[in-house]
């Protein structure tokens, strides 16, 4: 092999090395960053990891929430209407949230099946559900309060 040729095939080759592990870490980049969405009946049937952030969402279930005396901690039950599962959060609740409302949870679920919560978002108008939870309780066939099968969250009602 002349040495034009193999100076050639080493700058190749070194490209390639290059490309392969700028490709390879921003893919474990993303796997760390990833949030699935998990709906109370799958948590329930343990196909959400453990010690792994998820989204969690559902309807706030009536009488479910419970405050802690002087803190912030709060610990409430959210539904699918075919299962149940215990979030804990502490901090502020947003201003929307409400029994009997859709709302996402993002956290971690623990070795009890609860979700210790560091995020909760609410949904932001009357007619508004997250799209996950829409999509979750469309396939039990238990949309609440009249709420048609189909019910179009905020984007895609803009759309």
């Amino acid at each position: 092999m002349n040495p034009q040729r193999k100076k050639r095939l080493l700058i190749i080759l070194g490209l390639l090395a290059g490309v392969a592990v700028a490709v390879g870490l921003a893919l474990s980049a993303l796997q760390q960053n990833i949030n699935l969405f998990y709906n109370p009946t799958q948590i329930a049937a343990g196909e959400a990891p453990q010690d792994a952030r998820i989204r969690a969402g559902g309807m706030v279930k009536e009488g479910s929430v419970k405050r802690t005396g002087d803190s912030l901690d709060v610990e409430f039950v959210v539904t699918d209407y075919a299962a149940d599962v215990t979030i804990r959060y502490r901090g502020i609740l947003p201003d929307l949230f409400r029994e009997g409302q859709g709302i996402v949870a993002l956290g971690r679920l623990n070795a009890d099946g609860v979700l210790v919560a560091d995020e909760v978002l609410a949904k932001h108008d009357e007619n508004y559900m997250p799209p996950e939870v829409t999509q979750a309780l469309e396939k039990s066939g238990k949309l609440p309060g009249g709420m048609p099968a189909g019910a179009m969250s905020g984007a895609e009602a803009k759309q």
